[in-house]
């Protein structure tokens, strides 16, 4: 990778072809941890990426959310790093970029990790934890978002997906805090996941390994950085800059960088 940003332990090239991008994908479950093996936590960030199409094709005629996501011709990568555990923000940034990945589910990450190693560079520093907006371990190869993006840059991360990719899971409790495992029962009942009560009366959330993190280490870490919305502060915050970097991109109030 030219300009490798610094941090990558376990690069590879990103403009491959899907059975290229599943081959990357199980080589890197082998260097996939699921323990805790990290010190003390100093810093955290949320990470999530969003699209957009610009120039001439922007001015076709209205298309649906799929389709929009199929045919985006730019990521947008965002970042925001706090100190932890006192979750005072110390940094954001975000890197547009080129799309060079077509959308296959599964593969999702190929198309955004490019744009959020971006964004990454641009601190003074890497965080300690990655939060990221996406699946971590709960993925049919094991290998979602933030476990893909943890193991390049070996470095602790956290899967939060609002929505259930594979598994299934018990009735939960109303309790804010309370969670139950996600379950893969085409894996011979293997436990990938949780679905967390992260408020009171709302929909679960989707805690998932990334990388160098326990399970039951991630629901907990998850519910500290969780401020009384449904949706974990770091994601929320880098959602929020995300959707507000797509709305200056469109009105043409920012350049690619």
């Amino acid at each position: 990778m030219k300009d490798k940003p610094i941090g990558v332990v376990h690069g590879h090239r990103w403009d491959v072809a899907p059975a290229e991008a599943r081959k990357i994908q199980e080589e890197l479950r082998t260097c996939w941890q699921g323990e805790d093996t990290f010190g003390r936590l100093r810093t955290v960030a949320g990470l999530d990426a969003s699209f957009v199409l610009t120039e001439s094709q922007a001015l076709k005629k209205s298309i649906g959310h799929w389709s929009r996501l199929r045919e985006a011709n730019r990521a947008i990568g965002c970042v925001v790093m706090y100190r932890f555990p006192e979750m005072e923000e110390l940094e954001r940034a975000y890197a547009i970029l080129p799309l060079e990945f077509p959308y296959v589910p599964g593969l999702l990450s190929f198309r955004e990790i490019p744009v959020l190693l971006a964004a990454l560079r641009k601190l003074r520093a890497l965080p300690d934890l990655l939060f990221c907006d996406a699946q971590g371990y709960s993925h049919p190869r094991r290998m979602g978002l933030a476990s893909h993006l943890g193991v390049v840059l070996d470095r602790p991360s956290v899967g939060c997906a609002k929505s259930l990719l594979i598994g299934t899971h018990r009735a939960l409790p109303e309790k804010a805090g309370s969670w139950t495992p996600l379950i893969d029962t085409k894996a011979d009942g293997e436990r990938i996941g949780a679905a967390v009560r992260s408020r009171a009366g709302v929909r679960p959330i989707y805690i998932s390994q990334g990388h160098r993190v326990s399970l039951e280490t991630a629901i907990r870490l998850t519910l500290a950085v969780t401020d009384g919305y449904r949706i974990p502060r770091p994601t929320r915050d880098a959602d929020r800059l995300a959707g507000e970097i797509k709305r200056k991109v469109q009105a043409g109030q920012v350049s690619e960088k």
